[in-house]
């Protein structure tokens, strides 16, 4: 794809982790953040879709693709992830900037906000539960906690489960991402990008100790306050819709748009709800 070759790429060094970011674009700064087990480029086709109206800021997290990735678990508590948000934005010299998140990007977005109200105009979140309603659910509904089982593999047994998800040839992933995904929504080129970003050393592990550094019974100090935009993706097999329920009561403006046909994947689902809804959410008044 022509576009990606123009992109400025920049390591940029937060707090002894150098995080490898695309910049693209112009107008007002959108951070992207993706979640696991992505890179940059899980936002490719919203970077299509808005690089003409926004400038947009899209780290690989550390841990991933060609950032740092630190080989100890408490280099991943959320507090270094959401430190790393902060640095990076004051590096680029933004003050204040819209901020998107997908999964684990969204955890990140969700508690960055909490924290620096301040500096976040506006919050999008895609298939990303609310780190306060999380552990409640996967607590109360039996079908969540089915789903989230594999985060407990992943906190108990972290390099055993590195091994399995890189075995055969990453078949584990390659089934937890594109086999649970809507059909024709990865490209043979985008299935490439996604495994030479997994063979980087130490990138699955990296990804995993985002979850053995978690506690799921976290509880928020505060709420969201700035206007925040939900798109969910119904088909979910990873984080059902029951997490949308009680979201209110963390979110004081709150925006909620349902894809039923898209599973966790929306932003390859269906790009052009993501484009539109995030538009549309951004330019209202």
């Amino acid at each position: 794809m022509a576009l990606f070759e123009k992109l400025e790429e920049k390591y940029i060094k937060t707090d002894g982790v150098k995080l490898h970011t695309i910049i693209t674009g112009s107008g007002e700064p959108l951070i992207l953040l993706h979640g696991f087990p992505d890179f940059w480029y899980g936002w490719k086709n919203i970077i299509l879709g808005l690089k003409d109206e926004f400038k947009l800021i899209v780290p690989d997290l550390r841990g991933y693709n060609k950032s740092d990735k630190p080989k100890e678990v408490e280099d991943y508590t959320i507090e270094k992830l959401i430190n790393d948000i902060k640095v990076l934005k004051n590096k680029l010299q933004i003050d204040k900037f819209y901020l998107a998140g997908h999964d684990w990007g969204g955890m990140i977005a969700w508690l960055f906000a909490e924290k620096y109200p301040e500096y976040v105009k506006k919050l999008i979140i895609i298939n990303a539960p609310h780190p306060s309603l999380f552990g409640k659910k996967i607590s109360s509904n039996k079908k969540q906690k089915k789903a989230s089982s594999y985060i407990f593999r992943f906190q108990n047994d972290p390099e055993g489960s590195a091994s399995f998800l890189k075995d055969n040839d990453y078949q584990g992933l390659k089934l937890a991402v594109f086999g649970s995904a809507n059909k024709e929504s990865f490209s043979s080129e985008d299935k490439k990008r996604y495994q030479r970003a997994w063979s980087q050393p130490g990138a699955i592990k990296s990804g995993i100790y985002y979850y053995t550094a978690f506690d799921t019974a976290y509880e928020g100090s505060r709420k969201i306050e700035m206007p925040t935009l939900v798109i969910w993706g119904m088909k979910d097999l990873f984080l059902t819709p029951k997490l949308l329920e009680g979201l209110s009561k963390y979110v004081k403006d709150l925006e909620i748009v349902k894809s039923e046909k898209s599973t966790h994947w929306v932003m390859h689902d269906d790009p052009d709800l993501v484009i539109e809804n995030i538009r549309k959410f951004l330019k209202k008044a």
